[in-house]
C-alpha cells in the first residue's frame, strides 16, 4: 500500500484526475496551506488533496449566526468540519498538482491546478494551520470491456451533449476532439456530466474503468432521455448551500 501525506482542501465538488481546478483562495487556513505550497521549488509538485464535503461547509462562518447572536464564530483548520473532520468528507477523493499559485496585493492567492491520482483517505491531522491528510494511492485498473463501453459512452456523450444544447438553447461545440483512452474518456464524462455530487461520487470511487464507463452509460441515457422531456436544463445544485469563491 502506498501511502502519502498531503494538506487537504476539502470542497463541495468533486475533483476527477486529468480534470482543472481553478481556485480564489481567500481563507487564512487554505492561505496558509498556498503560503506553504508556494516554498517549493519551480520544477518541483505542489501537491495537495481534493475531497468532496459530505457534511460541513466549505467555508467556516465568520460570524455570530442565529439564534445566538453572541456565539463565537468558529476558526481553525478544521472549522466548519464538527468535531473529527474525516466524518465530514467523502473518503475518496484526488490528489491535485498546482501549476500556478499566485498571491495577490490583499493575501489571497489565484490558483490552478490539475487532478492526477485518486486516494483514499486514511486519516486527518488538524494540529496545525491546515488540515492535513494520510492517503492511500489507488491504482486504476481497465476491468472487462472497458474499450468497447468507451466507445458506448462517447456514443451517448454526444447525444447527450446534443439534447443539453437544446435544454439550454444554445450550441454546444462538439467538433473538438474526444479522448479514445478509456480512463481518459470515464473521468472526461464524469465530470462534464451535469449529476449531482453523490453520483459524481460513486463515479470517482468505481473499482475500475469499466465500472465507471458501465454506469455512466447508463446515467447518459437516462439523463438524456430526462432532458428529452423537460423544457429547460435541469438544476441539479439548486438544494444545496450556496458554494464558495475557494
Amino acid at each position: 500500500m502506498t501511502t502519502v501525506r498531503l494538506p487537504l482542501f476539502p470542497l463541495n465538488s468533486v475533483l476527477f484526475p486529468g480534470l482543472v481546478l481553478p481556485l480564489n483562495v481567500f481563507e487564512e487556513r487554505y492561505r496558509a496551506m498556498m503560503r506553504e505550497l508556494s516554498k517549493a521549488a519551480d520544477d518541483a509538485p505542489r501537491r495537495f488533496a481534493v475531497v468532496a464535503i459530505r457534511d460541513g461547509r466549505e467555508v467556516a462562518p465568520t460570524a455570530p449566526g442565529l439564534p445566538d447572536q453572541t456565539a463565537l464564530p468558529e476558526r481553525g483548520p478544521a472549522a466548519g468540519f464538527g468535531a473529527d473532520p474525516i466524518q465530514a468528507f467523502h473518503r475518496v477523493g484526488c490528489i491535485a498538482d498546482a501549476a500556478t499559485v499566485r498571491e495577490r496585493e490583499d493575501g489571497s492567492f489565484e490558483v490552478l491546478a490539475t487532478g492526477t491520482t485518486r486516494v483514499r483517505l486514511l486519516s486527518v491531522d488538524a494540529s496545525g494551520p491546515y488540515l492535513v491528510a494520510e492517503l492511500e494511492e489507488l491504482p486504476e485498473d481497465a476491468g472487462e470491456g472497458a474499450g468497447a463501453l468507451a466507445e458506448g459512452v462517447l456514443r451517448a456523450f454526444r447525444n447527450y451533449q446534443k439534447r443539453l444544447a437544446g435544454a439550454r438553447e444554445r450550441s454546444l461545440s462538439t467538433g473538438a476532439d474526444l479522448p479514445d483512452e478509456p480512463s481518459v474518456v470515464s473521468y472526461l464524462v464524469a465530470a462534464a456530466a451535469v449529476l449531482d455530487i453523490p453520483a459524481k461520487q460513486r463515479l470517482l470511487q468505481a473499482p475500475d474503468t469499466a465500472t465507471r464507463l458501465a454506469e455512466e452509460l447508463g446515467l447518459l441515457r437516462a439523463e438524456t432521455a430526462v432532458i428529452r422531456h423537460l423544457p429547460s436544463l435541469p438544476a441539479v445544485d439548486l438544494t444545496r448551500a450556496p458554494t464558495s469563491p475557494n
